[in-house]
């Protein structure tokens, strides 16, 4: 059985590598919000608080403009909010980041 969750990776496509230390923030439906820093791997598995999994529309906020600023690239983005709906308080939600300093694309991912 599969564990709910809301979980992220992000992928740095200049670099070609994980994009580690991007802070996310994470709306949820009631109006709590969590937040995380991606790992080594550009991942969040876990977020600081505790997050209750429900049906309604959620928001991730990707706070690239700082992780771009580190790393001395010129960016077009400071945050990328990306807003979906779940269904079912009992999936796992992966929303991975393919992220360059111009452009991104996210999907479902598993």
């Amino acid at each position: 059985m599969t564990q709910a969750a809301i979980t992220t990776h992000i992928l740095d496509l200049e670099s070609g590598e994980p994009a580690r230390g991007v802070l996310v923030t994470l709306r949820c439906p009631e109006g709590q919000t969590l937040q995380a820093t991606t790992d080594a791997d550009g991942r969040i598995s876990e977020w600081q608080g505790l997050l209750v999994l429900t049906t309604g529309t959620y928001e991730m906020r990707f706070k690239v403009g700082a992780y771009f600023s580190a790393r001395g690239t010129e960016t077009f983005f400071d945050e990328i909010p990306v807003q979906f709906h779940t269904t079912t308080a009992r999936a796992h939600y992966h929303v991975p980041l393919l992220l360059s300093p111009f452009g991104y694309s996210t999907y479902r991912g598993s």
